[in-house]
């Protein structure tokens, strides 16, 4: 049986950052996996993509499951990352999640401190749950894992609290700790020096509150992972209004097929790259 989690850990603990980028269904993943060799599970995707909702908590542990179970069947040979928000809600769901993430060939989870009602780490508004309280709940997760990587989040925002929090988080046996929405490079290299020899993971998404790096200048302050929560997602929208705007504007004739333009059959060619896993 493949070791996801052995993979995952051993592409973390390389030299540089490893590249996870954000999925919010089967045909973004398709897509993604032409680049790169990690996907995110991205909570915010899912939200928008499954349910047409903000990434506010309403998503279903099983469906994160299904997606789950989806994509390694398809894609086997990727490492396969999953955000579980806080565990959806209590401990003893947040477990039985991870076992059942780990039965399906999940790598790794990621998850958070943050409290009901929860938001998009990018986000004004945030409120997290008493630390003890989420280190219970971490611990419980650690306990329930074989060899799933798990990441331990925060959502603190005020400075001295997310570095009390970061120092935390990696004196657990957690694998990576990320601090979600970190807003300044100084901000990277404190939280670097505050967790020690902890791999690091940096979130990134478009026009969140972080600042815009490459992998290079990331490898750079000691980042270990970056996950891109929603590019593809970002990408579908800007891409769905234009072609909509473009055909009211041409009465509802389609427009001449570019070259480089995905047609039935340049379509149909990724995906049965897919029955070909």
């Amino acid at each position: 049986m493949t070791q996801y989690g052995t993979l995952l850990r051993q592409a973390v603990n390389e030299p540089g950052t490893t590249p996870l980028i954000g999925v919010h269904d089967m045909h973004s993943a398709a897509v993604a996996t032409q680049f790169y060799d990690g996907l995110f599970l991205s909570g915010f995707g899912l939200a928008a993509s499954h349910y047409g909702l903000p990434d506010i908590g309403y998503i279903a542990w099983p469906d994160v499951i299904s997606f789950a179970q989806r994509i390694r069947g398809a894609f086997p040979g990727v490492h396969l990352l999953v955000d579980i928000d806080d565990g959806y809600v209590d401990t003893h769901v947040a477990t039985h999640v991870v076992r059942q993430l780990e039965a399906a060939g999940t790598s790794g989870v990621i998850l958070e401190d943050q409290a009901r009602p929860r938001r998009c780490g990018h986000v004004d508004g945030k409120k997290v749950l008493p630390l003890e309280e989420y280190l219970d709940k971490l611990q419980a997760v650690l306990e329930a894992r074989r060899d799933l990587v798990v990441v331990a989040r925060t959502d603190a925002t005020d400075e001295q609290e997310i570095l009390r929090r970061a120092k935390a988080l990696a004196a657990t046996d957690a694998d990576v700790v990320l601090v979600d929405g970190v807003r300044s490079v100084e901000a990277i290299r404190a939280i670097r020096e505050t967790i020690g020899d902890k791999p690091l993971l940096f979130n990134q998404i478009g026009g969140g509150k972080s600042p815009r790096l490459s992998l290079g200048e990331l490898g750079e302050l000691g980042v270990n992972v970056a996950i891109y929560s929603t590019p593809c997602l970002f990408a579908a929208q800007d891409a769905m209004q234009r072609a909509m705007s473009e055909l009211r504007a041409a009465d509802g004739r389609l427009p001449e097929p570019r070259p480089d333009a995905t047609t039935v059959a340049s379509c149909l060619a990724l995906l049965e790259r897919t029955t070909a896993a």
